[in-house]
């Protein structure tokens, strides 16, 4: 399995130090009974470490996201899963049986990303207890997290088809040789608004049916409901605009300001917010299949998403703060996403391949004006092949594609003169667009030698890589980077061409353990 470390919660440094302390007391050899505790502990995990020379003024990924693969375009990461079997299971017994579970994640190392290696940068994602043969046969019940996958693409290093990733609560799960079934029920508000708390219901299941060998479905969902709580001010409320407003005047931040246009002396009579419910949803779903002459396996994932409503912004206006509640602003945010991968063996024993296509399709239908990814078409293809020259040196060779669609407006910079220009040249200084691109093109290649000590496979690891990788796009700088988009002719650091490369050399270990 892969391990994404995009968007974690921070975590502080005493709770990473409190499991480090648990994990070493639990698995360190210092009592009579150490070989019995060693047996009920486990700990498995995965990391990546890299250092790559940018000599074109990057932060040392070659792309801005995995839009074109993950190779080379993530930075340092790891994590630890931690298990003790607090009850043993007995294997066709059906008597009771416990465990705990923990993972830590997060992405920094020193010498190898701004953070250095700071704590700051990992989390505790996953806190659970298992107990299975309770109270019905065959069911397992899961109280803490309550994450649910039906599997990765690799090659992006993403999990279009999980339920309860913001989710504290319980489960129950019912596994058979056919078919597995999970319901489950918690709250999400922590998780989604963090310190505006509020509470957030979430009820969903999923299922998994192995029809035959080499063919497995699985579909998924969750409900998100936040009820309005009166008084509450994190609460789920509306604000109902005056009709000289309009979404624009939001998007530019000046609905006070037109409610005073419109209501000249009366700014005590700003409309107060209502509390409302607010609801939105995930459905996933999965196809795998496999053992078809050179194809291995074939992972199928798709999911469709409303987006749960903002909560409020605020505005000053002639010194004085006024808070406008979102909730008939945010909630018809709607998006499509899937992706599929495949395995394949070209050349027994000699070359593989790996391929996948990636999707995304994003409407909000309440802003018909600005240029976002709220509003956003994008879909990827990568190929990686390998060639086993011995069975622990080989050769790595991936291609990608990708092209991104803003519906409405330019959302990127094709130049480096083009910070202020938008559509026919002319400028938007308030903020509908950005740039003179509608269309983001960025293909990227990537090849090099990769050392597995444990024989063939793409997948197989650890492994060590010495790789080059090159970028074109027609976007402007279209990478992390610290360089100075201001045109200020007194700018000492301005740039005076387009920079549409961009090549990276990375040195690479990745490993499960």
């Amino acid at each position: 399995m892969d391990y994404s470390g995009q968007g974690w919660p921070r975590a502080t440094a005493p709770t990473l130090g409190m499991m480090a302390l648990a994990a070493l007391m639990l698995g360190a050899p210092g009592s009579a009974n150490a070989e019995t505790e060693q047996d009920r502990f486990s700990a498995a995990g995965y990391f990546r470490v890299m250092a790559r020379p940018d000599f074109d003024g990057g932060w040392s990924q070659l792309g801005l996201w995995n839009i074109n693969g993950r190779l080379l375009n993530e930075g340092p990461y790891a994590a630890l899963e931690l298990k003790l079997d607090a009850l043993d299971a007995v294997p066709g017994s059906g008597d009771p049986w416990t465990s705990l579970h923990a993972k830590i994640e997060g992405g920094s190392l020193l010498g190898a990303d701004p953070g250095n290696g700071s704590l700051a940068a990992f989390a505790l994602t996953q806190l659970y207890v298992k107990a299975g043969d309770v109270l019905i046969e065959d069911v397992v019940f899961q109280v803490g997290s309550l994450l649910t996958s039906f599997g990765d693409l690799g090659l992006y290093d993403l999990r279009p088809a999980e339920i309860f990733f913001n989710t504290i609560g319980m489960s129950a799960t019912w596994k058979s040789p056919h078919l597995d079934l999970m319901v489950g029920f918690g709250d999400s508000g922590y998780a989604l608004r963090r310190d505006q708390y509020s509470t957030i219901l979430t009820f969903g299941g999923a299922a998994r049916l192995r029809v035959v060998d080499g063919l497995e479905l699985g579909l998924g969902a969750e409900i998100f409901h936040e009820p309005p709580v009166r008084g509450n001010r994190f609460g789920p409320h509306r604000t109902i605009l005056p009709t000289n407003v309009s979404y624009e005047d939001f998007v530019r931040g000046r609905v006070v300001e037109r409610y005073i246009e419109a209501n000249p002396g009366r700014i005590d009579d700003f409309p107060r917010p209502e509390p409302v419910a607010a609801d939105s949803y995930k459905v996933v779903g999965y196809l795998g299949f496999g053992d078809l002459g050179p194809l291995r396996w074939n992972n199928l994932f798709v999911n469709v998403a409303r987006r749960h409503p903002d909560n409020f912004t605020t505005e000053v206006f002639e010194g004085r703060q006024y808070r406008i509640f979102l909730k008939e602003l945010t909630d018809q945010r709607v998006e499509i996403n899937g992706g599929n991968e495949m395995q394949l063996t070209l050349v027994p024993g000699l070359l593989d391949a790996a391929w996948g296509v990636l999707f995304g399709f994003s409407v909000d239908e309440d802003d018909k004006i600005t240029a976002s990814e709220r509003n956003r078409t994008f879909y990827s293809t990568v190929l990686r092949l390998q060639l086993y020259m011995t069975d622990t040196l080989h050769l790595l060779a991936e291609g990608s594609a990708a092209r991104e669609e803003s519906r409405q407006g330019n959302l990127w910079r094709g130049h480096h003169d083009s910070v202020f220009t938008s559509t026919s040249g002319l400028a938007d200084s308030e903020g509908l667009e950005f740039g003179d691109l509608y269309l983001r093109d960025t293909n990227q290649l990537k090849f090099g030698l990769i050392i597995n000590p444990t024989g063939p496979g793409i997948f197989t690891r650890p492994s060590l890589r010495i790789l080059y990788g090159i970028q074109k796009s027609n976007m402007h700088n279209a990478f992390g980077n610290s360089f100075i988009e201001s045109l200020d002719d007194f700018n000492e650091f301005k740039e005076d061409r387009d920079r549409l490369w961009h090549s990276v050399i990375a040195l690479e270990a990745e490993a499960w353990f």
